[in-house]
């Protein structure tokens, strides 16, 4: 069957009869080519309007779209409308490009096969499709998807080509073509490498040796590169022929500028056997691009083995077809290699047997792969790299081989671009860095680019790879390429394992639970995604938690663009999961809130109420840099309910663990979703919830107006709760009777169910902060009870403090005490780290009162160490207020005065007037006992 459409070359049509039809003009021609690259199958509306008017299409888009249709169906028969889009109902024999790649897929099976010459026929004959450019004249978003490719398919069918006619022995009719191809593209390696095989079988060894040298000029010149592992080795055979030499030498000659890597350099030079031992047999493994064959290539140059080196590319090659090369290599005659694989085998073991050889087996995909080809002979070391461990290779050991750290990573870049480029611009030197994500792949080709254009800026090129959108563009270099390498395993993956790597890539998240898998496509999501943390695309963060490249990210977002649309569809299809376990989680952290369906009787046992409370903010700090990813994500495709609802429900999280800069984010970005939207309500929450966020970093004007701006657009049943909220800013402004009128109308209302429907909680917090407010004992037990009849253990911590603190001023130390005691105890078993420091602040308060100035030192460290690790500078500064009191109390009188000229400083800056105050008192009387000396 001929081809009736053409892609490979300028667009082509031809009718029933074989005579070529005009498809219209640029536009149609566009959505032809839509339809034509994914022929049998629907197109969606949206790619249709994206590939015909690309991201900015007109109003009118989706009726003119229906225009072309019609027009297109003049001259184009099969052109089906279906749910959702538009089906071209062709054979794909009837497309030349669908043709192409299913003849070169088949030539690859028959060459895996070991049927040479078949394979070298079915690649020559595909290759004759092609009558120019791949979709010459069609411009935009189309071209990028599919010429580019097509073109990269083409240079690689050709190739295969070009080395199945080697094999046959065909060099002498290969050099014209060949010098043709180096001419074309003077950066293509393997052509080069190619060349000198060709010129070698034609008996021209010398003009090969030149080729080496002209290839290595222009590499030197254009890239500032040595030439690569597979240039080289064809040299290295090259030189090998015409010495003469009996021993093998396959693996590249070491890399130039290898960098780090020290732990596992010293791991391979331990395992190495001694003459006599078991052979030993390494796997290096880790995602694409993290420097796993340069790794081996540079270990195996440090080793000496004295029979030799063999070295074999794996990739997708049959273990029969490697063994051959490797026979080859060990002198045996082309002839004589048995044509099965158990003969093959057993002949190689033969041949090993009596020789101490370094075996290296670059790329592998399978146990099955590399088992036949493990030398079994004495004193041999087998180096495997791999993307997957192989723990099924028996008799193997595993190291896992990351990105680089952040140090040798600089040094990697200096020792490509020249270390005084990066000396001049560090800063941007590490940005690069942080942008490659330290893949070694990746900044092996930003280096390349920077060495190539001396012109160049680091901050230039670092700009550029600050757009996500083009980043994987822009590292590119030469056959170098991250896409390349990491759509070879995009391509390995099962169908399964695609779908949900593509999807994973709507989200920003740097990490994940399989709970989100299974959101995105199906119970066995989780199942899926193990499958590809051993596929190495995903990598395993701790128990039940996987995280991924960012480069990696970016790949599987252009996947999902291409292959399902935008990734919008996809969050509102996960949406509904995301939400459902923050609120619960929220609903768990906050017993008793109103709608939360979870107010506890005193029956319910309280050790399993805070057992569940615990796990509940334990597994919201897990989640965390998921869920805040997750609000810009849904925020981003402008999925507003889920935004503003998520940013919501987080917000106790943020505050617990004072994840102060996670809490602006959300609620900054929740806010305009809400707004967005249109929904008051949401808009109201928001506005609450960022005045809280003021009040705790001492922004109390801010809050305030946040709270005002809040109550016009609050439901009558939150009323009364954004005032309680307004009367703490009060509180906190020394407007003690705002704050106090405040309270008392929100008891009121919490009691009397006006504004607050009977509000058991509501009353709660009314009465707790009333009790504070006037120091009324009384009314921090009521609030106590309530906390205790809800099974609310963080409200019974929290009252449990302020009553210890109303003890400790009214000198009561053993009641204080105790009571700081319990409520250190529950937050602790909560795993509220916050609150437990404040409660040991307390004891330190206690422990001074009872003349006990190294407990209370002991105490108030301990505190200051948590206060820190969460950015609590409030908490920070009062923690150094009491360790410079104890200090004054052990009579150091000199570190005293010096920490609080500090903390006096902190206070003001914070608007800490009480803090202030006593830390001015503290250091008149640490200056007046300086004076007394």
């Amino acid at each position: 069957m001929s081809a009736r459409f053409g892609v490979l070359g300028p667009l082509l049509v031809l009718d029933g009869a074989g005579a070529e039809v005009t498809p219209g003009p640029a536009k149609h021609r566009a959505l032809l080519v839509a339809l034509l690259m994914s022929a049998g199958h629907t197109v969606t509306h949206d790619r249709l309007v994206a590939a015909v008017w690309g991201a900015e299409p007109p109003a009118s888009a989706a009726a003119v779209l229906r225009v072309y249709v019609s027009a297109l169906r003049k001259i184009v028969e099969g052109i089906r409308t279906v749910p959702g889009g538009y089906l071209l109902a062709v054979d794909p024999e009837e497309v030349d490009a669908l043709r192409f790649e299913r003849m070169v897929a088949n030539a690859r099976r028959a060459r895996a096969a070991g049927r040479v010459v078949e394979a070298a026929d079915a690649l020559a004959r595909a290759l004759g499709l092609w009558r120019g450019r791949a979709l010459d004249g069609i411009d935009g978003e189309l071209r990028r998807a599919h010429a580019v490719p097509l073109e990269e398919l083409r240079l690689a069918a050709l190739e295969e080509r070009i080395e199945l006619d080697l094999e046959l022995g065909r060099g002498a009719e290969l050099i014209g073509e060949l010098r043709a191809l180096v001419a074309a593209y003077p950066l293509r390696e393997r052509a080069w490498a190619q060349l000198m095989h060709a010129l070698t079988q034609a008996g021209r060894r010398s003009d090969a040796l030149t080729a080496y040298q002209e290839a290595r000029g222009t590499l030197v010149a254009e890239l500032g590169l040595e030439p690569g592992a597979e240039l080289r080795e064809a040299h290295e055979r090259v030189l090998a022929q015409e010495l003469g030499r009996s021993v093998p030498n396959e693996t590249p000659p070491d890399i130039a500028d290898f960098t780090g890597r020290r732990a596992v350099l010293g791991w391979i030079e331990a395992a190495l056997p001694a003459p006599g031992a078991a052979p030993v047999h390494l796997v290096l493994y880790g995602p694409a691009g993290a420097g796993k064959s340069a790794l081996a290539v540079h270990a195996a140059a440090r080793l000496d083995l004295p029979d030799g080196r063999l070295h074999a590319s794996l990739r997708d090659r049959a273990p029969g077809a490697v063994l051959e090369d490797l026979l080859r290599s060990l002198g045996c005659p082309d002839g004589a290699v048995p044509s099965s694989l158990d003969e093959r085998v057993r002949l190689y073991r033969s041949l090993v047997a009596g020789r101490r050889l370094l075996v290296v087996l670059d790329d592998a995909t399978s146990e099955a792969q590399v088992r036949p080809l493990l030398p079994t002979g004495a004193g041999c070391l087998t180096l495997v790299t791999s993307r997957s461990p192989l723990f099924g290779l028996e008799a193997a050991r595993a190291y896992p081989l990351d990105v680089l750290e952040a140090g040798e990573a600089v040094a990697m870049l200096a020792r490509i671009v020249g270390a005084d480029r990066v000396a001049a611009e560090p800063d941007q030197a590490h940005r690069i860095v942080r942008l490659c994500g330290a893949l070694p792949l990746a900044l092996r080709i930003a280096g390349s680019r920077l060495a190539r254009r001396r012109g160049w800026t680091l901050e230039h090129l670092a700009d550029r790879l600050g757009d996500e959108r083009g980043r994987l563009d822009e590292l590119s270099a030469g056959d170098l390429a991250v896409r390349s390498s990491l759509a070879l395993g995009y391509r390995a993956l099962s169908e399964d394992e695609r779908l949900l790597l593509r999807r994973l890539g709507a989200l920003s998240c740097p990490d994940f639970a399989p709970w989100i898998a299974a959101a995105l496509v199906g119970r066995d999501g989780g199942r899926v995604m193990e499958s590809l943390a051993e596929a190495g695309l995903l990598q395993e963060r701790g128990l039940d938690r996987y995280g991924w490249h960012d480069l990696t990210r970016l790949y599987a977002a252009e996947r999902l663009v291409e292959e399902e649309g935008p990734a919008s569809a996809v969050l509102a299809g996960a949406a509904g999961e995301i939400l459902d376990r923050a609120r619960r989680a929220r609903e768990l952290m906050l017993p008793a809130e109103p709608g939360s369906g979870l107010t506890l009787s005193h029956t319910v046992e309280r050790d399993l109420a805070t057992a569940r409370l615990a796990e509940s903010a334990r597994w919201l700090a897990a989640e965390r840099s998921f869920m805040v990813a997750a609000v810009a994500d849904l925020h981003r495709a402008r999925l507003d309910e889920a935004a503003w609802r998520l940013a919501f429900y987080l917000t106790p999280l943020f505050e617990l663990g004072a994840y102060h800069d996670d809490w602006r984010t959300t609620a900054a970005l929740g806010l305009e979703s809400a707004r967005r939207a249109g929904h008051r309500h949401g808009e109201a929450l928001l506005l609450r919830s960022l005045a809280d966020l003021h009040r705790a970093e001492g922004r109390l004007e801010e809050a305030a107006g946040a709270l005002r701006a809040a109550l016009p657009l609050t439901e009558r049943g939150e009323v009364a709760r954004t005032t309680l909220r307004l009367g703490l800013v009060y509180r906190a402004q020394d407007r003690l009777s705002d704050a106090e009128r405040c309270f008392t109308e929100c008891l009121a209302a919490f009691g009397s169910g006006q504004g607050g429907g009977g509000d058991p909680r509501g009353s709660a917090d009314a009465l707790r902060a009333l009790g504070e407010l006037r120091a009324d004992e009384e009314l921090s037990r009521r609030a106590l009870e309530l906390y205790r009849q809800l099974g609310d253990p963080r409200g019974e911590a929290a009252t449990l403090l302020d009553l210890a603190a109303l003890c400790l001023a009214g000198r009561r130390t053993k009641e204080a005490r105790e009571l700081a005691e319990r409520a250190a105890g529950l937050s602790r078993r909560l795993g509220d780290r916050l609150p437990a420091a404040s409660a040991s602040l307390l004891l330190a308060g206690t422990a001074r009162a009872e003349g006990r100035p190294e407990a209370a030192r002991a105490a108030a460290t301990e505190a200051l160490a948590a206060f820190e690790s969460h950015g609590d500078r409030r908490g920070t500064a009062k923690a150094r207020l009491t360790i410079a009191a104890a200090a004054l109390d052990l009579d150091e009188i000199d570190g005293a005065v010096d920490a609080l000229a500090c903390i006096m400083g902190e206070f003001d800056a914070l608007g800490d007037s009480r803090g202030l105050v006593e830390a001015q008192g503290l250091a008149r009387e640490a200056r007046r006992r300086r004076g007394l000396r």
